[in-house]
């Protein structure tokens, strides 16, 4: 039995094209494997600590070996239990809709919270290595336009900064083994919208059963 994380990152929950296409992911997914475990994180109703004042005294004084306050060990306690359902699950599952050429703000909080050294990654004089070693991930990105496909406007190399950063950040913790489903075109009209949902969904299906 294996444990799946699904993590959620569009406020748009009745119109989002990312969740619709992860809910037919998820459709399939538990279809195909009925004893596994899905766990949701909603980042939009996700309390998040902001990283200042307290958490940035404990990285430090992780990083320098320095005994944590009380005030320190509070903050740091609380971005471990953030990042437990990450180290828990075998499987993640991302959707995650296209933002102003990257990712909502909430994902990249998320991520800056719970990127730390000895909860997601290790550090030494070697250099770095990520702890989410041995698990999966399936990423569903959503566009409302046909970003970086075939426009010379906007290259993904001088514009794509969702897809590439998301998968930066998933090898360095660990995770090296990533599926992508794409979605997009979804401001092009009902009907191309309707038709790139559906292509992506039955993509997500596939993906899905062999997850």
């Amino acid at each position: 039995m294996s444990n799946l994380l699904y993590v959620e990152c569009s406020p748009r929950k009745q119109r989002s094209a990312s969740i619709e296409v992860a809910r037919a992911f998820i459709d399939a997914y538990t279809a195909e494997h009925p004893g596994d475990t899905v766990k949701t994180i909603d980042i939009w109703n996700l309390a998040m600590p902001e990283f200042d004042g307290d958490a940035m005294a404990a990285k430090y004084a992780g990083l320098s070996g320095t005994e944590l306050t009380s005030g320190q060990r509070a903050a740091w306690e609380g971005i471990k239990e953030l990042a437990r359902p990450f180290e828990a699950a075998d499987k993640l599952l991302f959707a995650v809709p296209l933002w102003n050429f990257g990712i909502p703000y909430k994902l990249k909080h998320l991520i800056d919270v719970i990127s730390q050294k000895d909860v997601l990654f290790n550090f030494d004089e070697s250099g770095f290595s990520g702890r989410l070693t041995g698990k999966k991930a399936a990423v569903i990105y959503a566009r409302g336009l046909d970003y970086f496909s075939s426009s010379s406007i906007t290259p993904a190399a001088g514009y794509d900064f969702q897809k590439p950063y998301l998968e930066m950040w998933l090898n360095f913790v660990g995770i090296t083994d990533i599926s992508t489903i794409i979605v997009e075109k979804t401001l092009f009209g009902p009907d191309i919208d309707e038709n790139a949902r559906a292509e992506a969904k039955a993509k997500a299906a596939v993906f899905a059963k062999e997850f």
